[in-house]
């Protein structure tokens, strides 16, 4: 039995001390991906999360979808999903969750971050207070947790603010910003003329669904009487639920900060305004069965404070792709900001303006300019109002804080502060190992020079030659304008043999296209036209174009709109090919075409993107000369992903044993092997609402095993769904020839392998 006397003092409260190496406060995705990539590089790590569950927009309690650089598929970012951490958590929650259910990500994140023995996990603890060393450094920290009455003390030489709010940087005294610039801060000609604080504001999520039996429902007494108070109320529809609904949007206008809770009570004034609008308008059919089945609690947030770094990112950054040596990280969404009235505005909902490509993020936008000890994650990084827009998604945010916990580790062992290590030239070995972990950071390869596999001679059982594409599949009507994307070498002329059937005796326009810039996939370069006429009938077609490309990159191969005309498809795929179709995506602002308006220093451009599978087929056709773009050689570019080429190795799909054999002169010593499969990079995993078509990405070698030189299973996997599989043997091994045996993922899909790294 505990008995508490009678006290005239104050109690004090349970307190717990603790030490770590990195303090990361925020568990959405920034912070759980910057506390795995810290602890799997080796240091300690102490994890602070304010809710119950991890994954913060994402989580459960808000139920956003999980995106970045890909944006829904709609913009020309191919193979732009974000790797690493955040890839490997989007892949195991398409294996186990393609449905999109947000409590089993709950479970997957929280699995995750247990199972780092380098992370001890605080949840429901709001981080409250800083004490600081000196002026310019945080020696701890003070966080409650309100379930077990226990205060917090955690002290550590790195901290981590990934919180959203930035609770941490702002009682530490980091200079911040709310609002936006001006144009004349930066130069961002879609700033405004006069900087202001309005935001982005807070959205709040429910979800219905079908009772077996009529449901009535009455309305709380605060829910808003006359929905039709709502500008865009006529975009409401009984099957709308979720994220869907991302434009019942409240509270740029006040304090985002401070405000939450009263801009929570509006959002829930207008959902359950909207849910009586739906039940008993009478505006709507088949609703009688509908019933609420959940409401969210707390808002989803988009914009607060931003804190000042070592670089503020901006428009021309995102917008025009620039370059940086401290490149860790980059985006990809769309500058995407909205009418701070929200909801209540008569304005579009959002503002989506692309880019023509994915832009780097450098790693100076990711340490505090005024805290020596102290890194940003998430949306609260260095980046203007405009730039925001963009970096602010959550994909993007969880890149950038592998970038962190990537760095962290690194300062650690070299026993510097965060700009020291970009001061002492530290950015090639960080950048080198954010690679190795599958960072992909755009233009920047893995240098191979200290890398045992570059010092193998290889060989292979088979090498895919793309010849042709059998004509298997289905018809594609030229409804829109199709594309085929195949790497071509720089000089070479190439044909094309296609399936065409008209309908009626037309001309069939075909060009040869390609992008301005090489890393990027928008084709806004027209290199040659032809004009070609077609009968009735089904007919095939050969296409010759005698112009060529200056560089190695990707062609497009343009069948222009018409609808008299079919082409026909193909069931295969292979890493590194892709269709792309000139359609409009409205989920992200794409009509087919991006015209801005004049001066904002934006580019306009079409769109060309991929159809969700299982659609999405490539063109059936005969390839002159072949596309040689698979080699073996391909292992040793420092590509993990396709970029201007294909960058795989791909066996031949008649090869029914696909081997790989690496052999030394001399034994080598090694303690583990990471293999570099294709995750499928196109594809935006989207981890809520949206839903998926399989568990396991087509391109994905599910069946392989490593063996020494006799022949010994050093590693061995079957049904993998992963793109990184890496194995540390139980001893360090010494052998000189290594053999990788894999198993085709399917008839129509060939074995590829990016990357071998053995350490």
């Amino acid at each position: 039995m505990i008995k508490g006397n009678f006290e005239t003092e104050v109690r004090k409260g349970h307190q717990v001390n603790l030490s770590t190496d990195l303090l990361v406060a925020g568990g959405g995705m920034s912070g759980i991906c910057t506390a795995i990539t810290a602890a799997r590089a080796g240091i300690q790590v102490v994890l602070v999360q304010d809710r119950p569950v991890l994954g913060g927009n994402a989580s459960s309690e808000i139920r956003l979808w999980i995106l970045g650089a890909t944006s829904h598929m709609g913009n020309n970012n191919r193979w732009a999903r974000e790797g690493g951490v955040i890839d490997e958590i989007l892949l195991e929650n398409l294996n186990r969750n393609k449905e999109g259910n947000t409590l089993i990500l709950d479970a997957i994140l929280l699995e995750m971050v247990v199972k780092e023995h380098n992370i001890t996990l605080l949840l429901n603890t709001a981080l409250y207070d800083v004490s600081k060393s000196d002026g310019h450094n945080i020696k701890c920290v003070s966080a409650f947790c309100s379930q077990n009455s226990t205060t917090y003390i955690i002290e550590a030489p790195l901290f981590c603010d990934a919180s959203g709010d930035g609770i941490m940087a702002f009682k530490a005294g980091a200079a911040f910003r709310m609002g936006a610039e001006d144009k004349e801060e930066f130069g961002e000609l879609f700033a405004p003329d006069k900087s202001y604080g309005e935001l982005l504001g807070h959205t709040l999520y429910f979800y219905s669904k079908a009772a077996e039996a009529p449901v009535k429902y009455v309305p709380p007494a605060f829910a808003l009487a006359n929905i039709t108070e709502l500008p865009k109320y006529k975009l409401l529809n009984s099957g709308d639920y979720g994220c869907r609904l991302w434009w019942i949007e409240y509270g740029g206008n006040h304090d985002t900060v401070h405000d939450t809770e009263k801009i929570k009570w509006e959002l829930w004034k207008i959902i359950y305004g909207v849910w009586d609008y739906i039940k008993n308008s009478g505006e709507f059919a088949d609703v009688d069965n509908l019933t609420l089945e959940w409401v969210g609690t707390i808002p989803g947030k988009r914009e607060s404070r931003r804190f000042e770094g070592h670089y503020m990112l901006r428009q021309q950054d995102v917008v025009e792709q620039r370059k940086f040596i401290d490149a860790v990280a980059f985006g990809g969404w769309s500058i995407d900001l909205h009418p701070s009235d929200g909801v209540y505005s008569k304005l579009p909902s959002c503002n989506q303006f692309h880019a023509k490509g994915i832009y780097q993020i450098p790693y100076r936008c990711y340490v505090s300019r005024d805290i020596n000890n102290l890194f940003y994650a998430g949306r609260i990084i260095s980046a203007s109002h405009i730039a925001f827009g963009s970096s602010r998604v959550m994909a993007t945010c969880a890149h950038g804080g592998q970038a962190v916990g990537m760095a962290a580790a690194l300062c650690l062992k070299k026993n510097l502060s965060p700009i020291a290590l970009f001061e002492n030239n530290n950015m090639a070995e960080l950048q080198q190992r954010l690679n190795i972990s599958g960072q992909s950071i755009p233009g920047i390869a893995i240098d191979q020079k200290n890398e045992m596999v570059a010092l193998a001679d290889i060989s292979v059982s088979s090498t895919y030659v793309l010849r042709n594409f059998p004509e298997n599949g289905p018809w594609m009507s030229l409804n829109k304008s199709i594309a085929q994307m195949l790497p071509v070498p720089k000089g070479e002329k190439i044909s094309l043999e296609v399936l065409l059937l008209a309908d009626a005796a037309t001309e069939l326009i075909c060009e040869l296209r390609t992008s301005s810039k090489p890393d990027n996939h928008t084709p806004d370069l027209t290199l040659q036209q032809k004009k070609l006429p077609l009968r009735t009938g089904e007919q095939k077609l050969t296409i010759e174009f005698d112009e060529t490309l200056e560089e190695d990159k990707y062609a497009f191969f343009t069948f222009l709109a018409n609808r008299h005309v079919k082409i026909k498809g193909t069931t295969h795929r292979v890493t590194g090919i892709l269709s792309v179709f000139n359609k409009e995506n409205k989920a992200v602002s794409n009509r087919g075409k991006q015209v801005p308006p004049p001066g904002i220093g934006i580019d306009t451009f079409e769109f060309w993107t991929p159809e969700r599978r299982p659609l999405g087929h490539n063109i059936a056709c005969s390839i002159h000369p072949p596309v040689q773009d698979f080699s073996f050689a391909n292992l040793n570019n420092g590509y993990t992903r396709p970029y201007h080429s294909s960058n795989a190795w791909v066996a031949d799909l008649c090869d029914t044993a696909p081997r790989l054999e690496l052999k030394w002169e001399k034994a080598v010593q090694m303690s583990g092997i990471q293999l570099h499969f294709d995750g499928d990079f196109d594809h935006p995993l989207e981890s809520s609402l949206q839903g998926h078509p399989e568990a396991i990405v087509p391109f994905v070698v599910r069946d392989f095993k490593v063996c020494n030189e006799h022949d010994e299973v050093l590693y061995e996997a079957t049904q993998n769904h992963q793109t990184i599989c890496r194995k540390v043997f139980e001893n360090p091994i010494s052998t000189n020839k290594l053999k990788i045996y894999l198993q085709h993922p399917s008839g129509d899909v060939p074995a590829a392998l990016f990357h071998i790294h053995l350490f």
